[in-house]
């Protein structure tokens, strides 16, 4: 049985072909479904089920990416409710995952034990890796609330789900500590520094009111661990799940953490995350240690400082984010990409002058300039439209040339900026601005 309402979903691929075009719109429809029949799997294991979410060509289940993979069927809500049930069933599968281990950020689809077993850290059977990555709890709070706020739908905030969420908040506020207060340590060996941290605790931070975080979306180890993104969406996510304690969880004290936690690491962002660029203004930076060192670039994978009005709940028109924007997406930025096929952001994770898709969809979902949004999925288009699908990374000057020949997360996108062009979006939270 299909898991999308194929009426609905064809209405919308012709309404996509209406406002864009016919390839445009028939890769959007092809990968709407592709997720749902190629990387869910639905599991009638209590009372309303769960979902496993594989990442795309990897067999694993990644919370931050099997989150961001539900962002379009969120913006499809109105039009055909029953996607709530996946949504649902997902949420509920990541809350047993953060229970199972809040410091991995992949897990198996059971105790299989496949995946980086030989790393040296905490590891299960279900623990595909455990790359601690603070926005890997902190999506799927964002998910939940998405869902609920979107349809009102409360099954997915059982007792699982507000176990998770105290969990998540605990691991948070241990991680403004990490030198006194956090056992974590990860090491693997033979492979580049940046899929391991130094001596296994990574290098020197200060206690600023920053929350640690052992590595990056891209799965690449920070340079520096208070990662400024992954702050600010912390904060977003927890203003959340403060709202969900108040409307649905009946848990005061748990709001009340949320809400505090909320708060200091926003002022700790506030005094150690910006910095001014001359003739650019006052941005945020990628990653600080407070100790004064800071690193002035963008990663491609959200939570991002170009992805901050999605993740981040800073809105388009603050001074702080056009600034930002404005340098992420040019030259300065050591990880920007310009190509004769296409431009956009690159990341360290990728061969150099590798462009992402979910950078540039990202880039056409923080403007108000809808030429630049068809800009960009012209671009996808051009470059995909052989392949029909979303890969990792390709090469500006080659698209021929690429990383990875499915990544769902990067189709979820490229669907998320066709629906944001024709009128359908998701729904906000309430830490946005």
């Amino acid at each position: 049985m299909s898991l999308i309402d194929e009426r609905v979903l064809d209405s919308v691929v012709t309404a996509a072909s209406d406002a864009l075009d016919a390839d445009t719109a028939r890769m959007f429809g092809a990968a709407m479904r592709r997720t749902l029949t190629d990387a869910v799997s639905r599991y009638d294991d209590g009372p309303a089920g769960t979902a496993f979410l594989l990442t795309g060509d990897i067999p694993a289940m990644w919370l931050r990416d099997s989150a961001a993979q539900m962002r379009p069927y969120l913006a499809m809500l109105p039009l055909d409710p029953g996607l709530g049930d996946v949504i649902a069933a997902v949420v509920r599968e990541q809350s047993r995952q953060i229970l199972r281990d809040p410091y991995a950020n992949a897990f198996n689809d059971g105790p299989t034990g496949a995946g980086h077993q030989g790393d040296a850290t905490a590891m299960t059977p279900w623990t595909w890796e455990r790359k601690y990555e603070v926005d890997s709890l902190t999506f799927p709070l964002q998910l939940a609330h998405q869902l609920w706020r979107a349809t009102g739908r409360t099954d997915h905030l059982d007792e699982e789900f507000a176990r998770a969420a105290r969990l998540a908040v605990a691991t948070i506020r241990t991680e403004q500590d990490h030198d006194a207060r956090s056992d974590y340590t990860f090491e693997r060996t033979d492979c580049p520094q940046s899929d391991t941290l130094v001596g296994g605790r990574g290098t020197p931070v200060a206690v600023t009111g920053l929350t640690w975080s052992g590595f990056r979306p891209s799965d690449d180890a920070c340079q520096y661990h208070y990662n400024i993104p992954g702050n600010l969406f912390a904060v977003a996510a927890l203003r959340d799940l403060a709202e969900l304690t108040d409307a649905v969880l009946d848990d005061a004290e748990l709001g009340a953490q949320a809400r505090a936690l909320a708060d200091e690491l926003e002022q700790a962002v506030e005094q150690h995350g910006l910095v001014d660029i001359p003739e650019v203004g006052r941005v945020w930076a990628y990653e600080v240690d407070g100790l004064g060192n800071h690193l002035l670039m963008d990663d491609a994978n959200m939570p991002s400082l170009l992805s901050l009005p999605l993740t981040g709940g800073v809105a388009l028109d603050d001074p702080r984010y056009r600034a930002t924007r404005a340098f992420v997406l040019s030259g300065a930025n050591p990880t920007y990409v310009t190509g004769t096929a296409a431009e956009g952001l690159g990341s360290p994770h990728t061969p150099p002058g590798y462009v992402w898709p979910i950078a540039a969809a990202v880039q056409g979902l923080t403007t108000t300039d809808v030429h630049e949004k068809r800009a960009v999925l012209a671009m996808l288009r051009d470059t995909h439209a052989a392949r029909g699908r979303m890969t990792e990374s390709f090469d500006a000057n080659d698209p021929a040339r690429f990383t990875r020949e499915w990544f769902s997360w990067a189709d979820a996108m490229f669907c998320e900026l066709v629906l944001d062009v024709i009128g359908h979006r998701v729904p906000q939270g309430a830490g946005s601005a």
